[in-house]
């Protein structure tokens, strides 16, 4: 049995788990509503007072790695819906800036040219600029997924490169760096 998949996921107090006959399921919370459709019919989630349970009927290698992945997919959904998800992003190099005029976020990255970028609804924009310190783009979202692609898309801009490191990085992130040239004699 997928290790994953059997563990019950905690509703907490506020949100709310909707299950309908066409497997659509519909998590409901403070900070708003997502909706997963479960595609396989040898997946069941079954609401049980304070817990969801993924279960599945079959032992075929695709039920079993669908078990985990929408037992994962509901966990997101839930803690989305509950506390939030929140993601920050540095940018590394000289006159590099970043400031957001509401959903619209503004980039300078060396180019020649500003790159501007319009940020869905679902995502809280707020920009830092702190003397000494590489500016920080803060994403939040109840939505993991879109979250998560939205710092994809931001973050392909100006990718780090591998010799100076300059470029969108997520904090915290290691950037293996290369040697450079060697200067011949």
């Amino acid at each position: 049995m997928s290790r994953i998949g059997k563990l019950p996921i905690q509703i907490p107090a506020g949100v709310e788990v909707k299950v309908s006959d066409k497997n659509l399921v519909t998590v409901k919370g403070p900070k708003g509503t997502l909706y997963q459709q479960i595609e396989s019919t040898a997946i069941q989630v079954e609401v049980n007072g304070n817990e969801a349970i993924v279960s599945r009927s079959t032992d075929q290698k695709r039920h079993k790695s669908m078990h985990g992945l929408y037992r994962q997919l509901i966990f997101n959904m839930v803690t989305g819906v509950s506390t939030g998800f929140k993601l920050q992003m540095e940018l590394y190099g000289v006159g590099y800036k970043a400031e957001n005029r509401g959903q619209l976020l503004q980039l300078a990255l060396g180019y020649s040219h500003p790159v501007m970028f319009y940020l869905p609804e679902e995502v809280v924009l707020t920009t830092e600029t702190k003397k000494g310190e590489a500016p920080l783009i803060v994403l939040e979202s109840f939505d993991k997924q879109l979250l998560g692609q939205v710092a994809a898309k931001i973050r392909g801009f100006r990718k780090p490169e591998p010799y100076k490191g300059k470029g969108v990085r997520f904090k915290g992130e290691a950037i293996r760096r290369k040697a450079g040239k060697t200067a011949s004699k």
